[in-house]
């Protein structure tokens, strides 16, 4: 915190000296190493610091200038000041952004949660484990391609001339990998499992390596299905990255940019089940990678996007929260141009469900695991997807794995038909 103090205050002394009244910067870094492993030796180990640093000018006309740097020294800042400065007699006049009034509102004081980063030798010593536990867990699984063990330090701080300062540091670490059996007269199989933590101490890594194992094996013996419409159950994993492939449903600026499947009168309307409610909450506990204030500096917060199947909420930066008469969400990624996107997306039950469904007692129900595929099967401004998937046939329990499908359809009627949302 004392480094960003002092580059606040050179800034604004740099500002005072070029004439400059108005300006923000916001910036970023990410110290991270990584390894990778291949049939019992090191293949690949990554280090890398990457900084990133946004500085906007605004000038007398309140138009504005950005522009990126790495340099966070007193002469790279200067060197910022001055282009953003020059280019802002170019910036737009219509909609021109402008600083968030909650950059200022204060937040809880910040945990500083950086753990020490174990040393590489270490992160090879425990991936070349978890693929030989993998490897010798059953006859089939012949070797594990895809995998990696990452730690990550990031700090990141908004400070702007109106006195706003924020800053946060923290750590995390992540596994995973990614099976491939063969068999003979069998085709290949594969299934993966992801971890993350604040710290490698802390991960998960059992867990990964069973859930590895188990869905790996469960894939051995599978079966074709036949087309038609069945009853689908979506994991988790599945369901959220389906409604990230969505996320313009709730995105202020692809709204006002008429590239969403809402507009602005959506809000009130039912576009779900009754079942299904949803949040953004950055700030959830289960939220490793948590953030307290975006880009603009606005305060991160729970954001109700759907309750009871009814639109309540829409995800904003402080000018789309301008131009549709709301209050930022603290969602604004700060660039060449200021955008939205979601933080931690929240999936839990609405209304009471009339029936419970169990996998159980379940008959003839699709069980999907992971979907594929996402940038290319997904038609974000139309609805549809067709998207390749690992799942499974389910019977009264019993899980048979599906040779190769794709399940296809539209979003907006795929939330409206929901007819059960599991319990946390």
């Amino acid at each position: 915190m004392t480094k960003i103090k002092e580059l606040a205050t050179s800034a604004e002394e740099i500002a005072k000296k070029l004439g400059i009244k108005k300006f923000d910067i916001y910036g970023s870094s990410i110290d991270e190493t990584s390894a990778q492993v291949d049939q019992g030796e090191p293949k690949q180990v990554k280090a890398s610091n990457r900084s990133s640093v946004t500085v906007r000018v605004w000038n007398d006309h309140q138009t504005v200038g950005v522009t990126s740097t790495t340099d966070t020294d007193p002469i790279g800042i200067e060197l910022a000041l001055k282009t953003a400065y020059e280019a802002s007699s170019f910036g737009v006049t219509e909609h021109a952004p402008d600083f968030s009034p909650e950059a200022t509102t204060s937040i809880p004081e910040v945990s500083q949660e950086q753990v020490t980063q174990a040393p590489v030798a270490q992160l090879l010593e425990t991936l070349l484990g978890a693929e030989k536990q993998l490897i010798e867990a059953h006859p089939a699984i012949t070797g594990v391609p895809y995998n990696g063990l990452s730690q990550r330090d990031i700090e990141r701080f908004y400070l702007n001339s109106e006195g706003a300062l924020r800053h946060e540091a923290r750590s995390y670490a992540s596994m995973y990998l990614y099976t491939k059996t063969e068999q003979e007269g069998k085709k290949p199989r594969s299934a993966g499992s992801f971890k993350m933590h604040r710290g490698l101490e802390q991960l998960d890594i059992k867990g990964c390596l069973q859930e590895a194992t188990e869905k790996t094996i469960s894939h051995l013996n599978y079966e074709k299905v036949k087309s038609g419409k069945y009853l689908v159950v979506f994991s988790a994993e599945a369901f959220l990255s389906l409604l990230n492939a969505f996320s313009n449903l709730f995105n202020a600026q692809s709204i006002l940019d008429k590239q969403s499947l809402s507009t602005p009168e959506s809000l009130g309307t039912t576009i779900a089940s009754p079942l299904l409610s949803v949040c953004d909450d950055g700030l959830h506990p289960e939220n490793i990678a948590a953030s307290y204030f975006d880009g603009e500096g606005t305060p991160t917060r729970r954001v109700s996007l759907i309750t009871e199947g009814v639109l309540t909420s829409f995800l904003h930066s402080a000018g789309t929260a301008k131009r549709l008469n709301a209050q930022p969400t603290g969602h604004a990624n700060l660039g060449a141009k200021v955008t939205v996107s979601a933080d931690f997306y929240h999936v839990f039950p609405g209304a009471p469900a009339e029936q419970e469904y169990s996998l159980d007692t379940a008959e003839n129900v699709i069980l999907i695991d992971d979907l594929h595929a996402l940038h290319a099967g997904v038609s974000s401004l139309e609805g549809s997807f067709s998207l390749p998937i690992d799942g499974w046939v389910v019977n009264k329990g019993k899980k048979t794995s599906i040779d190769s499908a794709t399940v296809a359809g539209d979003f907006r009627e795929l939330l409206q038909s929901i007819v059960f949302v599991e319990k946390e």
